[in-house]
């Protein structure tokens, strides 16, 4: 069955549907590029049609490229795929210029049907480069919808003409903010911002009066008419050559280079504008080919959507009915507790949130308040809907609330007793069938089960801090959880829209075991004498969000303080890093706590913002008068991680790699251009780093020795993904 139908009326108006069966949403396919063709090439030929009109019959438009067929495309281009690439793509762009062109004569542009193109609400990726390619759009008035080119976020950019119409549309300045960030729009900002023409509460019918009354010059696009100049100066102009400058050095401070869709937009943009339209569109293929090329795009696709998505549907859910939650109680009104009580609302779970005194429970709750009162105040969320969701959270110190919970989640202070009292206390009050999980991100949830008379119904439940913004949870299975207690805790962890990863338990679970590494190689390159800038920038240039004291900054360095001591008390003489634990203590007794105590290893303001590193640290810790290469410095930070995460595999704490890919990203921001640590290893390949490896053990030691799992697979060619993958786990 066709993804796009032709419907022709006795007015003369052709109108192409677009509506693939078996999906919320359409998404285009190769098919579906066929049966777009077909159906242009009938409109156009058959003298009876006035004018086209392109729709959906969602209500929606467009959700984008299937990013599966996109993952895809490298390998079914052929024996040369760079070369099947470019042809494949400019085939694409052949069936877009055929709309744009609309049948009109190539000298005096005359004699064209007007092509409109109707929203009835989402349209986003080719989506949107399909209206881009026709004359007038409208949108329905749909403030729900979200308009733009997202491209960039998974690792590619707009590839079927969306950067070169857009960037001729607004200018390179005006489609920045959309091309190079991803930003959507409601149909009312995007008709402000000039994306689309109209918005209109008939849409359909507007769109057939515009068809039927338009002329050749409506539908003849600027940059086919002569004496075209670009929107804020092309790169040679004045106004445009700076605008080029300030557009690269914008990508490079952003991106530290370290994104490659990124650059080959700007590239594709800036040399585009230098030349005819058409010539510009098959330069915008060549860089889309060259992004396709890098094995970035494919890592980041694979990890951010087709992995993402499917954990979020629930690829590793036990076999087990639905356990949506229905009633929710949060022990512990903190900021973790008060952040879960809030997404939990949010989502249209009931909630009792438990503190000790009736200030502090308040307190947690005010807490959602605040949250809602800045939604209000930007006008995504309506006063209606603040009642709605705060109605939703009961504020109390009675534990007898909590009668009726199907789920508990326990966020009180991280110690092993007061969580065991708290267990007992709530499981005595709440019906055996509920499930009891424990907020923690370094206590074993084995242990802390001991406590619980139902021990397959204790699971843990690891939210990363600000709760309402990390789109990662982690859930972890005590060595007698049970089926039902993963399913809850996955079910809840959906049903609050966040990404969940499921481990087993072991010291720092998955998370945290890569991220304590990192931080620490960093600060033990500091004690080195190693430049601290060079430390923080190493980082970024990887792709990394923050650098490792950064890092250590925002989280607290008395909390790592407080991990480092639990550590060593269970690792005894085993532990490993006390020339970190002697940077870190004497910053603690030092008073610079972090960001909190506005002072650690970066100076800050009385505000808080950070001002840059302390002035003090080449006194405290003195440049070694050779420092080392910036492949050197990368190595120990990326290393630190990715040998942990194949530990982590090896020990069977993580059982799916996806897992450990999506759960790096979405976590810590594991350099996202490199899918994640296993994706990663792939496109250095194995041999690589076990060569590299060996050689960083030999200077620095034997926390970077080579996993059995990583060196047998340079021994047999093995990857982690695609046909060489290894049953790794």
């Amino acid at each position: 069955m066709s993804d796009f139908t032709l419907t022709k009326d006795a007015e003369g108006i052709a109108t192409i549907t677009w509506d693939v069966k078996g999906k919320s949403m359409n998404v285009l396919s190769l098919e579906g590029w066929d049966d777009l063709d077909a159906c242009v090439t009938d409109a156009l030929e058959d003298e009876a049609v006035k004018g086209i009109v392109i729709t959906s019959g969602k209500d929606s438009f467009a959700g984008g490229m299937d990013l599966n067929v996109i993952a895809k495309m490298k390998a079914s281009a052929g024996d040369d795929p760079a070369a099947g690439l470019f042809e494949g793509l400019m085939r694409s762009h052949a069936i877009l210029r055929k709309i744009e062109r609309a049948g009109m004569d190539p000298k005096t542009l005359k004699g064209g049907k007007p092509v409109a193109c109707v929203l009835p609400g989402t349209a986003l990726g080719i989506g949107f480069e399909i209206p881009l390619a026709c004359h007038r759009i409208f949108a329905a008035d749909n403030p729900k919808a979200k308009i733009g080119l997202p491209e960039i976020m998974v690792g590619i950019f707009p590839g079927m003409g969306g950067t070169t119409r857009l960037a001729r549309k607004l200018g390179a300045m005006g489609a920045s903010p959309f091309l190079l960030e991803g930003k959507l729009s409601d149909p009312k900002k995007a008709k402000a911002a000039g994306l689309i023409d109209e918005v209109s509460d008939d849409p359909v019918a507007d769109a057939r009066a515009w068809v039927l009354a338009a002329k050749d010059a409506d539908i003849v696009k600027p940059w086919d008419q002569k004496g075209y100049k670009m929107p804020g100066g092309a790169p040679y102009h004045p106004a445009g050559f700076m605008t080029f400058v300030g557009a690269s050095a914008m990508v490079n401070g952003k991106t530290q280079g370290a994104f490659p869709a990124a650059k080959a937009l700007l590239s594709a943009v800036y040399e585009g504008a230098l030349v005819p339209f058409d010539t510009a569109l098959k330069i915008e293929a060549r860089w889309f080919t060259h992004v396709l090329m890098n094995p970035s795009s494919e890592a980041m696709i694979r990890s951010l959507f087709i992995s993402k998505e499917a954990l979020e549907k629930g690829a590793n859910r036990p076999d087990v009915p639905d356990q949506k939650v229905a009633k929710l109680g949060v022990l512990g009104a903190g900021m973790m507790g008060a952040g879960i009580a809030y997404v939990a609302a949010n989502a249209g779970i009931e909630v009792v949130l438990i503190d000790r005194d009736r200030a502090a429970a308040d307190k947690g709750k005010s807490h959602a308040e605040g949250i809602l009162d800045k939604g209000v105040s930007r006008k995504k969320v309506t006063p209606e809907k603040k009642d709605e969701v705060l109605g939703r959270i009961a504020a109390t110190t009675d534990l007898d609330a909590l009668k009726g919970c199907d789920l508990i989640v326990e966020a009180v202070f991280e110690d092993m007793g007061v969580k065991a009292e708290m267990t007992k206390a709530v499981e005595a009050i709440v019906g055996d069938d509920c499930i009891f999980a424990t907020n923690t991100s370094t206590l074993p949830i084995t242990e802390l089960a001991k406590a619980s008379v139902r021990p397959e119904q204790f699971i843990g439940i690891h939210f990363f801090s600000p709760v309402d913004k990390m789109l990662l949870v982690e859930i972890i299975k005590g060595k007698e959880t049970g089926e039902r207690a993963v399913a809850k805790a996955l079910d809840f962890v959906r049903q609050i829209r966040k990404t969940p990863i499921v481990v087993n338990d072991a010291r720092f679970f998955y998370a945290n075991r890569c991220i304590i590494p990192y931080i620490n190689e960093g600060i033990r390159m500091v004690a080195e004498g190693v430049s601290p800038a060079l430390v923080e920038n190493a980082a970024k240039m990887l792709g990394f969000p923050l650098g490792p004291m950064q890092l250590v900054d925002e989280t607290s360095i008395d909390l790592g303080v407080k991990i480092a001591k639990a550590t060593r008390a269970a690792m005894g003489d085993a532990y490993p890093d006390g020339a970190v634990d002697e940077v870190l203590f004497a910053f603690a007794d030092a008073g610079r706590l972090g960001r909190k105590s506005n002072a650690g290893f970066y100076d800050y303001d009385d505000k808080g913002k950070r001002q840059g590193l302390w002035a003090e640290l080449g006194t405290r810790y003195p440049l070694a008068e050779d420092q080392p290469d910036l492949h050197d410095v990368q190595n120990r930070l990326m290393f630190a991680q990715v040998l942990e995460a194949v530990r982590a595999l090896e020990d069977g704490v993580l059982e799916d790699i996806r897992e450990g890919d999506v759960g790096a990203i979405l976590g810590w921001g594991f350099a996202p251009w490199s899918g994640g640590p296993f994706s990663w290893l792939d496109i250095v390949g194995a041999d690589w780093a076990t060569e590299t490896c060996d050689a960083l053990a030999a200077t620095h030691g034997p926390r970077f020795a080579t996993p059995d799992l990583l060196r047998r697979m340079a021994s047999d060619g093995a990857t982690f993904y695609g046909e060489r993958a290894v049953k790794a786990a």
